[in-house]
């Protein structure tokens, strides 16, 4: 009796536990949630923006995004299961949208202002799935 008492207590912390991870891990979702945010900013910088003062002024707001989201990430403590995966998928269909918008738009589109608003919106649409996705896992 005493043996199945102290099963259910390790039971019972070990749920507490996975309860309590769950329910920090949502610094993911809200890490994502700002990166895509950023899209809407970025992109249409590196679409429109032409001369050498404008790539300064989006490769500084990049790197400014990018520090504080990696600072921000460092300080969590909880990573759940399979996150680097899907950091990786995320990150990976980021980076193939926000090439290709950039190469379309030097090339092809020029200063158009709808295709712009329109890059934008595909480049922060994986970021937002994802963090959607990641919030619905930590409820």
């Amino acid at each position: 009796m005493e043996e199945t008492a102290k099963a259910v207590g390790a039971l019972g912390r070990a749920a507490g536990l996975e309860q309590a991870a769950r329910q920090r891990s949502g610094w993911y979702a809200r890490y994502l949630w700002a990166f895509a945010a950023g899209q809407l900013v970025l992109v249409p910088m590196a679409v429109l923006g032409r001369g050498p003062v404008s790539v300064v002024v989006m490769g500084v707001a990049n790197v400014l995004l990018v520090t504080g989201l990696s600072l921000y990430a460092a300080r969590q403590r909880v990573v759940r299961r399979g996150f680097g995966a899907k950091h990786g998928l995320l990150v990976g269909s980021w980076a193939v949208a926000f090439a290709l918008v950039v190469v379309l738009g030097v090339t092809v589109f020029g200063r158009s202002v709808p295709f712009a608003v329109g890059a934008a919106l595909a480049c922060a649409l994986p970021l937002a799935v994802g963090a959607w996705t990641e919030m619905r896992g930590t409820v």
